[in-house]
């Protein structure tokens, strides 16, 4: 359990514009819809995988941490995750794929959801593109509740990627906040993989 239950404590106790932004828009496609729930500082490099994912073509959606230090605290957990922009795209569209950060060392995609076929689809472009591909293990990782936020769309069913930090480090030059402007190959072929599946 993090610091906050939901957006509301969050909301009565952090300002926005100091402490985190919200940034989204509508893509051509809306019925499919990234989000980053725990971007910037959270869990770092989510929300740019998120953005770079979507494109113009999907919607996207990044709620991130801007303190120079201590953005964890900021962290709703995925079940309680409720503000209410993020709720209103995901409750519109038919797909929903969550990007969040695992903190392991080895450079693995936790691939959970409830959306067993696009799951499916989605590893198997990772594996063709070299990446290592797992299950969760963990029961708060697999995203398989209800009321995770990636299965809170129309289908109720989503896919929700847990990016180790091994594999984050992979896919910039670092991930302090300059560091992550910068993007490597592996980036470029991480996104254009899960893209390929969702097209």
């Amino acid at each position: 359990m993090g610091k906050y239950q939901n957006f509301q404590q969050l909301g009565q106790n952090e300002k926005e514009g100091t402490d985190f932004r919200i940034r989204w828009c509508v893509g051509k496609c809306a019925q499919t819809v990234i989000v980053a729930p725990h971007g910037g500082g959270i869990e770092p490099g989510t929300s740019e995988i998120a953005e770079a994912i979507a494109g113009d073509d999907f919607s996207f959606y990044a709620f991130e941490g801007i303190k120079r230090n201590g953005n964890r605290a900021l962290h709703i957990t995925s079940t309680r995750f409720d503000e209410p922009q993020c709720l209103q795209l995901v409750q519109t569209s038919e797909r929903v794929i969550t990007i969040h950060g695992e903190g392991g060392d080895d450079p693995i995609v936790y691939v959970g959801g409830r959306d067993v076929q696009l799951r499916r689809r989605i590893s198997a472009a990772l594996q063709k593109a070299g990446f290592v591909v797992r299950t969760p293990r963990s029961a708060t990782l697999r995203g398989e509740d209800r009321n995770n936020l990636c299965n809170r769309g129309k289908a109720g069913k989503g896919v929700q990627l847990e990016l180790s930090a091994g594999l984050r480090q992979k896919l910039f030059v670092s991930l302090t906040r300059c560091g992550r402007q910068k993007k490597t190959t592996c980036f470029d072929r991480f996104v254009l993989a899960i893209r390929s599946a969702l097209m």
